[in-house]
């Protein structure tokens, strides 16, 4: 299995940034977290065109995992990767895990974000937490459906199938399976 352009989807909180570090260490290649990318200084939004080119020009390089959700370009990605990820976990996990981030870095950015974007929860975030699962993650799942035949497609139900996923690999990067992660 080739694992050169690797696209990690989910929701907030599912742990996409952390498994992008540790898939680029594994297999010795860069990390793109695309929060740096989209949000400019105080949390401005990236224009649509704006957007779109750097995303171009991002996925022209040779190797990369790239993690994000960012729906306006997932076809433009998912046409350059040669693997997608996608990691299912349920919506209380999503909310404890972006609370103990808020907690963690509250005040200050993390390092997956652009410069002076203060790690913050609003009404706006919550609910499009909440949302995920009836608005976004249908959608996700039936065009990753129609990925599979042409691309490695992974559905990781929750930290052990994420941990059992990272395991197969092996150190290198093989394709030697010793976990179960659901495929799609």
């Amino acid at each position: 299995m080739v694992m050169k352009r690797v696209l990690i989807l989910g929701p907030s909180g599912s742990g996409k940034s952390t498994l992008g570090e540790r898939l680029g260490r594994i297999l010795g290649i860069p990390i793109i977290h695309l929060d740096k990318y989209y949000w400019k200084p105080n949390w401005a939004y990236t224009p649509e065109d704006e957007w779109r080119a750097k995303v171009k020009n991002l996925i022209t390089s040779d190797s990369w995992v790239m993690d994000g959700n960012y729906t306006s370009t997932l076809r433009l990605r998912a046409s350059a990767a040669d693997t997608i990820i996608f990691i299912d976990v349920p919506r209380r996990l999503s909310y404890l895990r972006i609370f103990s981030r808020f907690l963690r870095f509250r005040g200050r950015t993390r390092p997956d974000l652009s410069e002076d974007c203060p790690e913050k929860i609003d009404w706006d975030f919550i609910r499009w937490i909440w949302d995920y699962p009836r608005t976004r993650r249908p959608a996700i799942l039936r065009f990753l459906e129609k990925q599979k035949s042409m691309k490695n497609v992974f559905v990781l139900q929750g930290q052990r199938e994420v941990e059992a996923f990272l395991r197969s690999l092996g150190k290198n990067g093989d394709d030697q399976r010793t976990g179960e992660p659901s495929f799609l």
